[in-house]
């Protein structure tokens, strides 16, 4: 990977991320802050703008690492064998591990920020591993609305005292999504 100074830089990039979450989990995405950062690591504002150009850069960053790591947990879940209702399983299980992470890439918008090119053909690498275990496009958005609908509601908290059983829930709608299909 380099030398020490490429090391060294992907280091304080990792750290400046790790706090970006931290502030992200705290107060959600439209308070992350780059000089909040600095501050908490000990530096200078602008000696972290070395590493990260501008808080869209950061958030860019972050966003590319979440599609990244759901991209590869799908097509690792799908090269072993999983089924589509085993997809949806290791999908909720991804978003529950980690729920800043699944909101910053399916939650609201950030206000004035548009993601680089380069995040749209990783989530594209993710629609196609599901057109692959759906058989067909059609058949792949309607699981993602289905399991996204479930997702959101849960992670935002909307089933909360309905002693609603949300693995169960995502089972039955990806379960009635597959036997459609065969009707």
């Amino acid at each position: 990977m380099g030398g020490p100074r490429e090391r060294y830089r992907a280091q304080v990039r990792d750290e400046v991320k790790q706090h970006a979450w931290t502030q992200i989990a705290e107060a959600g995405v439209s308070a992350l802050s780059l000089n909040a950062i600095a501050k908490q690591m000990g530096v200078s504002g602008p000696a972290l703008y070395r590493y990260f150009a501008s808080r869209d850069e950061l958030i860019a960053a972050l966003i590319r690492d979440a599609y990244r790591s759901l991209a590869d947990t799908v097509r690792s879940a799908y090269d072993g064998g999983a089924d589509v209702i085993g997809l949806a399983r290791m999908i909720r299980a991804w978003a529950l591990a980690d729920p800043q992470r699944y909101l910053l890439i399916y939650g609201t918008p950030v206000p004035g920020y548009h993601p680089p090119d380069d995040t749209t053909a990783i989530s594209d690498e993710l629609m196609t591993v599901l057109i692959e275990a759906t058989g067909g496009s059609d058949r792949a958005v309607s699981f993602w609305t289905r399991l996204h609908g479930v997702l959101s509601l849960e992670l935002a908290g909307h089933f909360a005292g309905m002693e609603i059983d949300t693995a169960g829930l995502v089972d039955s709608e990806i379960g009635e999504l597959i036997s459609s299909d065969r009707s």
